[in-house]
């Protein structure tokens, strides 16, 4: 009898055990499952991104130097122009029986303007080769010094901007010399009818010989505002004419207090303009003045057109007048920053924390935090190369919780 009991005891002692077994398996906290990474050297960039378009950057208009009778022009945007040899349109003159004399002296006024443009113009260019001829000495000088480690490469890239601006403002001033003395001699041409009326009038002609306007500078016909045949009067534009392939820029639009974090010399990687890979840029200039532009949302903007030159283009890269493009400019970059992904930070008590992973459990660290681009983060301090880290905390991750990393997809 004794040994029944012994047995029965026994039995329900196992039970008990086994049920004790089972409530601890079923209670025992399971560890959380989370996805880790880890905190990474390596490049990392902080950029302004902008939709952004191309633009020619010294464009000309060709107009009508005189009132008369524009023939029909038959040329094409995109047609190949060469300086003082293309003929892009011609203009028949109505012969007039003579020059009353307020006509005479509103045109002897107007070839006194042209020429003291063209002085104008002139002085204009003898100022823009001296500013190219000192950019170039300014350049030669940064570069000894930054041989010599005397000057940074921004310090480099600022003079190389500078001298590059200046021999485009002394090309623009050559063609504005050319512009001017073309104007002069269309004012005075005026004039001439006047003595030449006569013998117009008397040879039973009622017109003269048609005039040749040619293209003022070589490049490409951008477009045609009057192709059919239409009496014009001076002054009248006819075409557009600039060189997309040597003269291009980009220009974007960016948010003005976006534009206060650029400067000239950032790098500018130039994408999604149609083509294989990225075209590399550099800031040019920020505008100094703004403009209110309404969003497609309604919201009133502030905006600065913000100028990029191409760093170096491709035969291959058809690019052209107006054309779409993205542009990310770089206002700060590291070639081996401590980063982890943005997507582990979490605020503390205002503070920046993460989530490390020691000993299959999570443990609160505050961390240092420098530059963000909404991807990576920057750590300055609290964090090692290679320690691990919980992305994307949630709820139910807390100080010591126990974690086990996700399965890879």
């Amino acid at each position: 009898m004794k040994v029944r009991v012994n047995s029965r005891t026994g039995v329900i002692a196992a039970g008990c055990i086994v049920i004790a077994a089972f409530l601890l398996f079923t209670l025992w906290p399971r560890a959380t499952l989370v996805d880790i990474g880890a905190a990474t050297r390596g490049p990392m960039m902080v950029t302004i991104d902008e939709e952004a378009k191309t633009r020619v950057r010294e464009r000309y208009v060709v107009s009508a130097p005189i009132n008369g009778q524009l023939l029909r022009v038959g040329i094409d945007p995109g047609a190949e122009v060469v300086k003082d040899e293309t003929i892009v349109a011609e203009m028949t003159p109505v012969l007039p029986a003579a020059l009353d004399i307020r006509t005479k002296e509103q045109a002897q006024a107007a070839v006194e303007a042209a020429r003291a443009g063209l002085s104008l113009a002139r002085a204009e260019a003898s100022r823009a080769r001296a500013d190219a001829d000192f950019a170039a000495d300014e350049l030669a000088r940064a570069r000894e010094l930054f041989k010599g480690e005397a000057l940074a490469k921004r310090g480099l890239d600022r003079a190389e901007i500078a001298h590059r601006s200046a021999i485009a403002a002394l090309e623009a001033a050559k063609s504005a010399v050319t512009m001017r003395a073309a104007e002069l001699e269309r004012a005075q041409a005026v004039l001439k009818p006047s003595t030449a009326a006569a013998n117009g009038a008397a040879q039973g002609r009622d017109h003269y010989d048609d005039i040749e306007i040619k293209s003022p500078v070589s490049g490409h016909v951008l477009r045609v505002f009057q192709e059919s045949e239409a009496v014009l009067s001076a002054g009248s534009p006819i075409l557009e004419v600039g060189d997309p392939h040597a003269d291009l820029e980009v220009v974007a639009e960016l948010l003005s207090s976006d534009a206060v974090k650029v400067s000239p010399a950032d790098r500018v990687i130039i994408d999604k303009w149609g083509g294989v890979g990225n075209i590399e840029g550099i800031v040019n200039r920020i505008e100094p003045l703004g403009f209110t532009k309404v969003s497609a949302l309604g919201v009133e903007e502030q905006r600065v057109n913000t100028i990029i030159d191409f760093a170096g283009r491709n035969d291959d890269e058809r690019l052209g007048d107006g054309y779409r493009v993205e542009v990310r400019i770089v206002i700060w970059e590291d070639a081996n920053a401590l980063r982890v992904p943005a997507s582990a930070l979490f605020r503390v008590d205002g503070d920046w924390a993460v989530y490390r992973v020691e000993g299959g459990r999570a443990r609160r660290t505050i961390i240092a935090v420098g530059r963000n681009n909404g991807v990576d983060a920057q750590v300055l301090d609290g964090l090692e190369e290679g320690d691990r880290i919980i992305l994307f905390p949630g709820a139910g991750v807390g100080e010591g919780t126990r974690v086990k990393a996700n399965a890879p997809a």
